[in-house]
């Protein structure tokens, strides 16, 4: 076996070094699995992680996030708190953001040349500015908005 030199190596190894400088794990453990997978026999397995990776990645995001509210941590509201200006505020802005999401994904798989400018501003938003890797598909809502998609 040997590696395989190449530009797609070189930047994910920029993107590992990133993530190790920024203290982002995320950013660190994505680059280097998917380096590894480059580099040896699972490199055929690229291709599935293309695919599904998004789809799968969403899955897990999503369970995180109501896993508190199964553990019992956060208690369901009671129904004067989703009548509050705050809760409707926050069903809103999540109707809107899912909605932007959407947008997204879309204007990515039309236009995927675009995907490389979007990864390189999400890396450098949690590299440098302590966000999280979750920025492609608001990102490209956004693009998608502004680009009249």
């Amino acid at each position: 076996m040997s590696l395989q030199l190449n530009m797609i190596a070189l930047l994910l190894v920029i993107l590992i070094i990133l993530g190790v400088v920024s203290h982002n794990s995320a950013i660190t453990i994505s680059a280097a699995v998917l380096l590894i997978m480059q580099q040896t026999f699972l490199s055929q397995y690229i291709p599935f992680v293309e695919k599904y990776g998004l789809k799968i990645g969403i899955i897990i995001l999503t369970a995180g996030v109501l896993s508190p509210l199964v553990s019992g941590k956060i208690k369901l509201p009671n129904l004067a708190d989703f009548l509050s200006w705050k809760m409707a505020l926050s069903i809103v802005v999540g109707v809107f953001v899912a909605w932007l999401a959407g947008k997204g994904v879309s204007l990515m798989g039309e236009q995927p040349v675009l995907v490389t400018g979007l990864l390189i501003g999400t890396v450098a938003g949690v590299a440098f500015l302590g966000g999280i890797p979750v920025g492609p598909l608001i990102a490209a809502g956004i693009l998608a908005l502004l680009l009249g998609k």
